[in-house]
């Protein structure tokens, strides 16, 4: 009977995800508002929450974050990640002083002590890869060329995350200096060993995973990608940091064909992690909190587009692309919410979940939203900056004439499509 439950639940689930996918392509939106809608939905305080099939949701919503990050991954070599990374880092310090900055505060504010205050900074800092990854395929964005700094924010923030979380734990569970330390020499011992794997070795991995058999291939592909990810996670490290370092230790052919085979599945746990999003967020708790997160997410938006502007312009791309990077890094999503849950376990205060909760699904929700919008009011500007070069001043007592004269302006960057450019081939 338990089992029988359990594949009309998910059966229900991914149904309903198609109807929902049929909907956006239908209207031309981003699925993501609608599948976290439905995880209200079906989540606790729902109209019918799950009651079998949540433990297959969950880890089908790691799986998705992870095949989202590893395809990114695939887009780029070895030696781009190297020279964004390099580059990125003044843009990285300025997204974590801009972003850390509104949680801080606002924990400090309400009185809920240092360590919330530590909690709170990551809550706001951090972008959802998972989401981003999702809108910057959705929109034909990867071969921009602002993509590569985009990714190399994200990239930052992951690896900010993985020196974070230990000391997070640390400072959680009332552990000395000693232990906290500890914790963050693995994750910093992990992170480079999977580094050096994935940018001096990536032909190794290749060779290994290599078939002339596409089923083989998947499995080998899947099997790695996981397994390097699970291990990561369990040293303290982001799983979506291992499994964007195995995509990028891929390259030619074999990451065309891998990217191929696993798009299906990517696409189906994606969408798994966005419902299961919405699973764990009790309507009932949003209401009392929504005041001071909608104030911390518009904040919030406000300091991502100023990242993703700075971090474009860095890059030598146009207006364009700079607003697209910005609402690119809008989006909030899983490392927010395991911060927060990490908090509320601890007993730091029960205020934190809901008010994390309702950030995360503000910014979850409009950040797509933003994204799709990006290009038209990049047009809007442009439109406007033209006109205003054109169009001479006027006063009182000019006197209009039957002839007017053509006005000629050089192209700037700001008019120049140069930033819709196409990045290198992986």
């Amino acid at each position: 009977m338990h089992s029988t439950l359990q594949l009309i639940e998910l059966g229900a689930i991914i149904l309903a995800l198609g109807m929902l996918g049929a909907i956006s392509v239908r209207f031309s939106i981003s699925p993501i508002p609608l599948y976290l809608i439905a995880g209200l939905a079906f989540g606790s305080g729902g109209v019918y929450p799950l009651t079998t099939s949540e433990d297959f949701v969950a880890t089908g919503a790691e799986v998705g974050v992870i095949l989202l990050l590893f395809t990114l991954g695939l887009e780029y070599t070895a030696d781009e990640l190297v020279g964004t990374l390099r580059t990125s880092a003044p843009v990285g310090l300025a997204d974590l002083l801009l972003n850390a900055t509104p949680g801080v505060a606002a924990a400090l504010l309400l009185g809920w002590g240092p360590v919330a205050a530590v909690a709170m900074g990551g809550i706001t800092y951090v972008t959802s890869s998972g989401i981003t990854a999702k809108v910057v395929g959705d929109l034909g964005w990867l071969g921009n060329r602002e993509t590569p700094a985009v990714l190399s924010v994200l990239v930052f923030e992951d690896l900010a995350m993985a020196a974070y979380l230990p000391i997070l734990t640390a400072l959680l569970a009332g552990a000395g200096l000693l232990g906290g330390a500890t914790a963050l020499a693995i994750a910093a011992a992990t992170i480079t060993a999977i580094l050096y794997i994935a940018l001096r070795h990536g032909t190794l991995v290749e060779r290994f995973v290599a078939s002339p058999s596409e089923e083989v291939l998947l499995l080998k592909v899947l099997g790695l990608t996981l397994l390097v990810a699970g291990i990561a996670q369990h040293l303290q490290v982001s799983a979506a940091v291992g499994a964007f370092l195995v995509g990028i230790a891929l390259s030619g052919p074999l990451a065309h064909t891998a990217q191929k085979l696993l798009a299906p599945l990517r696409d189906l746990f994606a969408a798994v992690f966005f419902v299961f999003f919405g699973l764990h967020t009790d309507p009932a708790d949003l209401p009392p909190v929504l005041g001071v997160a909608a104030a911390l997410a518009l904040l919030g938006t406000a300091t991502k587009l100023t990242t993703g502007w700075l971090a474009a312009r860095r890059a030598g791309v146009a207006t364009t692309g700079r607003i697209r990077a910005g609402t690119a890094l809008v989006p909030r999503g899983e490392f927010n919410i395991v911060i927060a849950g990490l908090a509320v376990t601890a007993g730091t205060n029960p205020r934190l979940g809901p008010l994390a909760a309702a950030y995360v699904l503000i910014l979850a929700v409009t950040g797509p939203v933003l994204a799709r919008a990006a290009e038209p009011t990049a047009r809007a500007l442009r439109a406007h900056r033209t006109r205003r070069r054109t169009t001479p001043p006027q006063t009182d007592d000019e006197i209009p004439t039957a002839t007017t004269t053509a006005t000629t302006t050089t192209p700037t960057a700001d008019t120049q499509d140069a930033d819709d450019a196409a990045s290198p081939a992986h």
